[in-house]
């Protein structure tokens, strides 16, 4: 029986970034696939975060004008320290073959660093910092400009040094993007270190007070 799949992928002129890689990768996985059914999901799965997700800036004057990447989570615009480390975990590989790629990947980390910066007890935070969360009025906690959720996840900061380190084996241990970057690296890695000797604690509430409140 022969089965018709519809297409779902954006269209090149309307994807947010394209790797040639990444292109390259679908194509030799197609051939490689008998399964249409399974072919289809990964030629539609695999490019998403690239295709939908991403809003990358190669020369962001904030960050000393360094690549910056933002990456939303679906339909939320927002960004997750946990979900973007997983979400451009699976193109690392391909850095190699794709310079920009490397950059985009080089980008997540910077921003991330930025979040944690700003809050390392938030665990999704916005692009901006003139941004009010909605949750605002409902979450009973210390809510700053530019923060989504302020909900204390120890994998947040853990995913962030997952990708660090995931990026430094994939690079053959390349120190260039560390050594340039040494100074938002070297604190972000304290605060983290910081935020988790703060968490690891027998008595009181700690650093963090969040109340849902039920509306």
């Amino acid at each position: 029986m022969n089965f018709s799949f519809p297409k779902v992928r954006l269209a090149a002129n309307n994807r947010r970034f394209i790797s040639p890689a990444v292109e390259s990768l679908i194509k030799e996985i197609k051939k490689r696939i008998k399964n249409k059914a399974l072919a289809w999901l990964f030629e539609n799965c695999f490019p998403n975060t690239l295709d939908t997700t991403i809003e990358f800036q190669l020369n962001n004057t904030t960050i000393q004008h360094q690549p910056d990447t933002y990456v939303i989570t679906g339909d939320i615009d927002a960004m997750w320290l946990r979900d973007s480390s997983a979400q451009v975990h699976p193109y690392l590989p391909l850095m190699k073959k794709d310079a920009q790629l490397r950059l985009l990947i080089e980008g997540v980390l910077l921003r991330q660093c930025l979040c944690i910066e700003r809050d390392p007890y938030a665990n999704a935070h916005y692009k901006y910092t003139n941004r009010t969360s909605e949750w605002q009025s409902m979450d009973q906690t210390d809510m700053r400009p530019g923060v989504h959720e302020r909900k204390w996840e120890l994998d947040s900061l853990c995913y962030v040094l997952r990708l660090m380190h995931s990026y430094w084996n994939e690079v053959d241990r390349d120190t260039k993007f560390f050594h340039q970057n040494r100074r938002i690296l070297k604190k972000t890695i304290r605060i983290i270190l910081k935020t988790m000797k703060e968490q690891q604690r027998f008595h009181n509430l700690g650093n963090i007070v969040n109340t849902n409140v039920k509306i």
